[in-house]
């Protein structure tokens, strides 16, 4: 069968991808899993915050993990979600009390403050939050000290981290709500391509993860790795919207599996979806790498075996997770506490 010139180009495209993988994530063997730094080091400091990026590498991360979000004036920021009432003040900013609203998200409603109605000028006036403060109390001291950051200042952090620290640092940025973007006229992928060729990120320094694939194909001329992180119920909201069936279910089979191998180098499954399964070794086979999430100390995200103490915000014995899951043969984890997973990987 002959191929169009369209079709060998995406070909090379997604080859070039596969080879920039094997490249990031065999940079040294001989130190085990990629440790990924999940909004930095969530676990001690405020997500998504220089302060968070800059300890998860000091104690070890080897990458770090952007949140993409626009601005009205359509700059990339970083914040877990659109709506910013839990990781920001702006609640406490009279000025943008006109701008609360409810808007409907990926089908779900959703009421608060959202950056796509903020300049970025407008956002930095903001300052970050604790999302959990319920949970992690001790990182409520660090409340309202860091502005809302761009990608472009992840990547700037990334690359001064990566000299003081004398090995390089990857940004791992994930496109959040990608269709619900596209259809309010922000699109989140051209902008990536844009910051990533600009800052000329190779294969070790930028991995693009998304929920929904049609984002990650965006990106396959990009020459650095994809990653297709995997929900536990339903499927990819792009896919639901185009009145596609496929759940994430469906795409951890064997079938699944070798479908999303045509554009993307990784699967980021949730770590439920990874004990007890073939997915590890049915992805292994399909010639992907497995990153799942997300790790965490405290008592209430571990599994029972793990627990100590009797509250839910106690830590427990994390360690005992990583190792089960090391020992698996997972080649990345995407963790809240960078360090432990660090300790863990050292034996």
């Amino acid at each position: 069968m002959r191929l169009g010139r369209r079709s060998l180009l995406l070909a090379a495209a997604v080859g070039t991808a596969k080879a920039a993988t094997a490249a990031t994530a065999a940079a040294d063997p001989r130190r085990g899993p990629v440790v990924i730094g999940h909004r930095g080091a969530a676990g001690w400091r405020p997500e998504h915050t220089a302060a968070s990026y800059t300890y998860a590498v000091q104690t070890g991360a080897d990458w770090i993990e952007p949140d993409l979000v626009p601005t009205k004036d359509h700059v990339l920021v970083v914040r877990h979600e659109n709506e910013i009432s839990q990781t920001t003040d702006v609640a406490r900013h009279p000025e943008f009390a006109g701008r609360r609203t409810t808007k409907t998200v990926d089908g779900r409603s959703v009421t608060g403050w959202f950056t796509e109605d903020f300049t970025l000028a407008e956002l930095k006036t903001l300052r970050a939050v604790e999302r959990l403060p319920q949970v992690r109390n001790r990182n409520t001291v660090f409340d309202g000290r860091e502005e809302v950051m761009t990608f472009q200042e992840v990547v700037d952090l990334a690359r001064k981290l990566s000299k003081a620290h004398g090995r390089t640092i990857a940004v791992f940025p994930e496109t959040k709500h990608p269709t619900y973007f596209r259809s309010i006229g922000l699109p989140l992928e051209p902008k990536l391509a844009a910051a990533v060729r600009r800052a000329r990120l190779g294969p070790r320094e930028c991995v693009v993860q998304s929920f929904e694939p049609t984002s990650l194909k965006r990106m396959t001329g990009l020459g650095v790795p994809l990653w297709q992180a995997l929900g536990t119920t339903g499927g990819p909201y792009d896919l639901a919207s185009s009145g596609d069936p496929t759940t994430y279910r469906d795409m951890m089979t064997p079938a699944g599996l070798a479908g999303i191998a045509e554009y993307a180098d990784w699967i980021g499954p949730d770590k439920s979806s990874v004990a007890g399964t073939s997915l590890l070794a049915d992805a292994h086979a399909a010639g992907l790498r497995v990153g799942p999430y997300t790790f965490r100390a405290e008592n209430q995200f571990l599994p029972e075996e793990f627990r100590r103490g009797t509250g839910s915000t106690d830590f427990g014995d994390a360690f005992a997770e990583y190792a089960l899951y090391y020992r698996m043969g997972v080649d990345a984890v995407v963790t809240d506490f960078p360090d432990l997973a660090v300790m863990a990987r050292r034996g």
